[in-house]
């Protein structure tokens, strides 16, 4: 009835059927898939040909191993299909896949997985036929739970981005009290009006800038010297 695609991996189609059912149609399905090598998201989809009863739903749970110890957790709910809805990509593991060296590869191919319990165990991925009104909840929570996910990643970003503006406003005002420091001192009088010869601004202008090419990070300490 289903099938699993992991990348990287052959196609799966062997699918155990966990329950039995006295007019041999069973509801409650499973597949055994090695954790190793990790992978994040996984694709299931009907085989040609499969038609779920009117008003039902394909649940999909996942069950994996503890990290420390390598014992079974608690199924839990990542998604449904549907008659509507025949595919569909799924996140099983919310550390994911890491990028891997061909040291670790190696690594992995000579260990026994003592070392770490959940690497060397299995996701059990369940596939339950059930009412659509069971599932309906479960997506909603599914959903909120992705929403508050994604809010407190942009709270974050948004965060960073305030930070950035602060630094470059705090930048600015060190390059305009810099250059009012070095002219002040060139300040002359002229009709009861304080002006600063063009030059001086040349010549500020220019130590500036061979500051820069000697410190580039100067103004980003917390004490610059202004002149």
């Amino acid at each position: 009835m289903f099938s699993v695609v992991i990348p990287g991996r052959p196609c799966l189609t062997d699918i155990v059927a966990v329950d039995s059912q006295p007019n041999g149609q069973a509801t409650k399905f499973a597949f055994t898939i090695p954790l190793a090598p990790a992978f994040k998201d996984i694709v299931v989809f009907f085989l040609p040909g499969t038609v779920l009863p009117p008003n039902t739903g394909a649940a999909i749970y996942a069950q994996l191993p503890d990290p420390s110890t390598g014992a079974p957790t608690d199924f839990r709910f990542i998604g449904a299909l549907a008659n509507e809805r025949p595919s569909g990509i799924f996140t099983v593991n919310a550390n994911g896949a890491k990028h891997r060296s061909e040291a670790e590869e190696e690594d992995d191919m000579l260990d026994d997985g003592s070392a770490n319990p959940a690497a060397a165990g299995v996701l059990t991925l369940g596939i339950s036929i059930e009412p659509g009104e069971n599932i309906a909840p479960q997506l909603a929570t599914l959903e909120n739970e992705k929403s508050a996910t994604s809010g407190s990643s942009a709270l974050v970003t948004q965060g960073q981005s305030q930070q950035k503006q602060v630094t470059t406003k705090m930048l600015a005002q060190r390059i305009i009290g810099s250059a009012f420091n070095f002219l002040a001192s060139f300040s002359e009088s002229d009709k009861g009006r304080d002006v600063v010869p063009l030059k001086s601004f040349q010549d500020w202008w220019t130590k500036f800038e061979r500051r820069i090419d000697m410190d580039p990070s100067f103004l980003e300490k917390a004490d610059p010297n202004a002149s």
